[in-house]
């Protein structure tokens, strides 16, 4: 995929590792390693369709690292997912597990397609045929999928399904399921809620009140939605949101559940009562004390970085900020909170739900929550201290403290 500054989405992702590389003076050998993915896989996925012709998509799973545990991350069915795409969500995938320290490598997977133009029985085929097509390098110990952009908990039972009729009841080999095929209570918040907690951490270091603060959220699916949700509780204010179509302002607060049950009935945040409608790139602009980026990647580029006129970003979305904008945003004094530390929540609790199944036994929500803080906790003061430290920024401190943990697993191993 061609990004906004012409630079592939897997080249932004590397150019953050070369840096966080130069800094600590990787070695040659370890940066050989580690630039690189372990495994790529490109699959035919031909599917009938329900006029009875059949359509083959293009499908990837990228096996960035597994240095420290069995590869791990989401299945993406979008238009733009190609190889380089997943490729960069991969290795951020290997960062993002490192930085909060649990024991998983990195992954991803998808498929090129537009999920608007098929129909429900179409997608089960394509995910049944997807995942027999990389049936051979996954498994619960070996890589273990989860959802992501244009997947969800039932796209995940399809897998758990079609990998179980070829080897028997495997619940743990997808996470991100429905509770009732085995899935971990709190999973679906849980990027969401991850952020908040990150974000709770953060304002109190950079002496900014979370109590009053106004909020801008682009994005308002599962990531968004559920940070929008959580907010207000602590005294924040959500006052602009937007999904595909389009944003809605309210300088004055937005009444976030009703907004949530506006939503899901009209599949749109337009039109909601007393707001006005705006563009996505005119919402990123809108002042504000924190800005959530939790749709797509690179909304934030050189071309708008400048005229932002939020005090910190809250990176919800993978890879939402291209370098260049990410240097702009430094020099100008807003912080940012990397999408490796910040929505790391997901993968936590995939993490969970994947130890759940391998026991057999399930947590309630108040132990996935508890648990989910205490890991964000550690993992954003890790990076805290760090950037205090070396005086580097968020995002330098975080791919320094992931990187450094995978270079030692790999030398360990005996790579090196």
């Amino acid at each position: 995929m061609t990004t906004n500054n012409h630079q592939s989405a897997f080249a932004q992702v590397t150019s953050f590792f070369d840096e966080a590389a130069d800094r600590i003076r990787l070695d040659d050998n370890l940066r050989g390693i580690l630039r690189k993915p372990w495994r790529e896989l490109t699959v035919a996925v031909p599917v009938r369709l329900d006029n009875g012709t059949v359509k083959t998509f293009t499908g990837y799973r990228v096996q960035y690292s597994a240095a420290r545990g069995p590869y791990k991350g989401g299945v993406r069915y979008h238009p733009n997912a190609d190889l380089d795409e997943v490729r960069a969500l991969a290795a951020l995938m290997t960062w993002k597990t490192a930085v909060v320290e649990i024991p998983y490598g990195g992954a991803k997977g998808g498929v090129e397609v537009d999920i608007k133009t098929l129909s429900q029985p179409e997608l089960n085929r394509m995910t049944r045929r997807y995942t027999q097509s990389i049936d051979h390098i996954i498994g619960v110990n070996r890589d273990i999928p989860a959802p992501d952009l244009g997947t969800n908990s039932q796209t995940m039972a399809w897998m758990m399904d079609a990998y179980g009729q070829l080897h028997g009841y495997t619940p743990g080999i997808v996470t991100g399921k429905p509770v009732e095929l085995g899935g971990s209570y709190g999973r679906e918040a849980a990027p969401g809620r991850g952020c908040v907690y990150v974000l709770e951490q953060a304002m109190q270091d950079f002496k900014l009140p979370l109590k009053g603060a106004k909020v801008v959220v682009q994005g308002f699916g599962q990531v968004g939605g559920w940070a929008a949700k959580l907010l207000p509780a602590l005294g924040a204010k959500v006052i602009a949101v937007s999904d595909v179509q389009g944003g809605v302002h309210n300088p004055k607060g937005l009444d976030v559940d009703a907004l949530l049950k506006f939503y899901d009935s009209t599949g749109s945040v337009i039109g909601f009562k007393e707001t006005e409608r705006m563009g996505n790139a005119e919402l990123l602009e809108v002042p504000c004390d924190v800005l959530v980026p939790a749709a797509i990647e690179n909304v934030i580029t050189e071309k708008n970085a400048g005229r932002l006129k939020a005090k910190v970003l809250l990176e919800a979305a993978n890879h939402p900020t291209t370098p260049e904008a990410d240097k702009i945003m430094n020099d100008r004094g807003i912080k940012v909170i990397p999408d490796i530390l910040a929505n790391a929540g997901g993968v936590v609790v995939s993490y969970f739900e994947w130890a759940q199944n391998i026991q057999q036994f399930r947590w309630d929500e108040t132990r996935v929550n508890d648990e989910l803080r205490r890991i964000m906790s550690r993992a954003y003061t890790a990076v805290h201290q760090r950037a205090v430290k070396d005086k580097l920024t968020l995002r330098q401190a975080a791919f320094v403290v992931a990187i450094e943990r995978v270079a030692q697993a790999d030398r360990l191993r005996g790579f090196v």
